[in-house]
């Protein structure tokens, strides 16, 4: 019993001290730059991926997350502050651990935990005492006690004791030019005080702000609730969309003007659809977990219903522009402008813009492409590469579609040669000398 409160002891000054040896599985938009700002708060990084070609990069001094430097990854992983790699036997070195990885949902959608599983068994077989273990990615309430609890106690540690389980959900926000990892504040929820407490002190030695709560099932909840706030309010939004379109009003404008009341309104906008890997998803979590416990989640199943309408929306006015130009759909060649999910990003995971152009070339349009961020992607294992706009280029499309507003598009040089162009982001607001050829959604 001495010899244990000697190492409990000893890990705390360790997370005091900054002297721990930390290692975050998942080096992805949420793994990486957590794995920075440890290393910049002096701790020594472990950091663990399945990709081959991630650990490469790393190691030439490389970053593909749009949020970290070429030079943060060049100067740590050069002075041996972060060490990438690909071997989980490391994890034997580890006083923490942070688990970083993808959680999707099943085409049934349903969770699918099993990036969270696979870590989770590779962490069992180096388990030892005194070792922090927290979970950040986005999950349904109760699987830090339901499912890492018991595997983890399996050998016979104790949380608490022997080991410390928690759950701090992710925050991060790319390309927000503000708000980073460092200076989002952190939730943690620990299975007992002393795993809060030793998440505390790790969290604390990184980041400016954390805020603990009772539990990992109320960490958990924490993630889902502030993700379905925004399903549900884009929800609102995009229903009032549809509802302006029917009867000839500008949404953008009520959105503005209402946006002017100093309390109690907060102006969401619509758009094409939700993408990303967080708005899209987690709401599913949160109601298939409610549906398991005999709640039924209406509210937020219905906001899902309208946010996976907006496509359609899209393509039907796209549709109804052509046809006032006496063209059809089926032949004509239309133009969209950026893929990625959100603006000034690189990622097109779960992008509205795969599902448009997906429907628009099984109703027989020739689609391409452009997006500064987004070289080239798959959609329905055809490839598809981003052209460069030049004059000639603009005026031989039929139409153009504002699908993501990249800060780098020059929408001046764009309006002079297109025909017509659909922008459903109000890129285009101060742009009224070109109102003729512009349609919102």
């Amino acid at each position: 019993m001495e010899a244990e409160v000697k190492k409990k002891t000893e890990l705390e000054q360790k997370l005091k001290n900054r002297t721990a040896t930390c290692a975050v599985i998942g080096l992805g938009y949420v793994g990486l730059p957590l794995a920075v700002e440890l290393a910049r708060a002096g701790f020594n990084v472990l950091g663990i991926d399945v990709s081959d070609l991630k650990v490469e990069e790393l190691k030439k001094g490389n970053s593909y997350i749009i949020d970290v430097s070429n030079n943060d990854i060049k100067t740590l992983v050069s002075e041996n502050k972060i060490k990438p790699t690909t071997d989980f036997s490391v994890l034997k070195e580890a006083d923490t651990i942070n688990i970083c990885v993808p959680t999707p949902l099943r085409k049934s959608k349903e969770p699918d935990i099993s990036y969270i599983l696979a870590a989770a068994q590779e962490i069992q077989k180096y388990l030892h005492q005194q070792q922090v273990i927290i979970l950040e990615s986005t999950t349904y309430p109760g699987t830090t006690d339901e499912v890492l609890l018991p595997l983890f106690e399996e050998g016979g540690l104790k949380v608490g004791e022997d080991f410390y389980l928690a759950f701090s959900p992710e925050r991060v926000d790319p390309s927000n030019p503000i708000y980073k990892t460092k200076n989002i504040p952190k939730v943690i929820g620990g299975i007992t005080p002393e795993c809060t407490k030793m998440a505390r002190l790790l969290y604390s030695s990184a980041v400016d702000t954390v805020v603990e709560v009772s539990s990992p099932k109320a960490a958990e909840m924490v993630k889902l609730l502030e993700n379905t706030f925004r399903s549900v309010n884009i929800g609102l939004v995009n229903e009032l969309c549809l509802m302006s379109d029917k009867l000839g009003v500008d949404v953008w404008e009520i959105i503005d003007a209402a946006g002017t009341k100093p309390f109690g309104f907060m102006p969401f906008y619509p758009g094409p659809g939700l993408g990303g890997h967080c708005i899209p998803i987690d709401p599913f979590y949160l109601s298939w977990k409610a549906r398991l416990n005999g709640f039924d989640p209406r509210f937020i199943e219905l906001a899902g219903e309208i946010n996976r309408r907006m496509p359609e929306h899209v393509v039907n006015k796209i549709q109804d522009a052509l046809n006032k130009e006496k063209k059809a759909l089926n032949g004509s060649r239309i133009l969209i402008l950026g893929v990625a999910y959100k603006k000034d990003v690189d990622d097109v995971r779960e992008s509205p813009a795969l599902e448009i152009i997906d429907i628009l070339q099984k109703k027989g349009a020739q689609v391409s492409y452009s997006d500064p961020h987004v070289k080239e992607f798959n959609i329905e294992e055809t490839a598809m590469q981003s052209i460069q706009l030049t004059n000639q280029i603009l005026s031989s499309f039929d139409m153009a579609v504002i699908l993501t507003d990249h800060s780098a598009f020059d929408y001046e040089f764009i309006l002079k040669d297109v025909k017509v162009i659909v922008d459903t982001r109000n890129a285009l607001k101060k742009f009224r000398q070109y109102k003729d050829k512009i349609i919102k959604i």
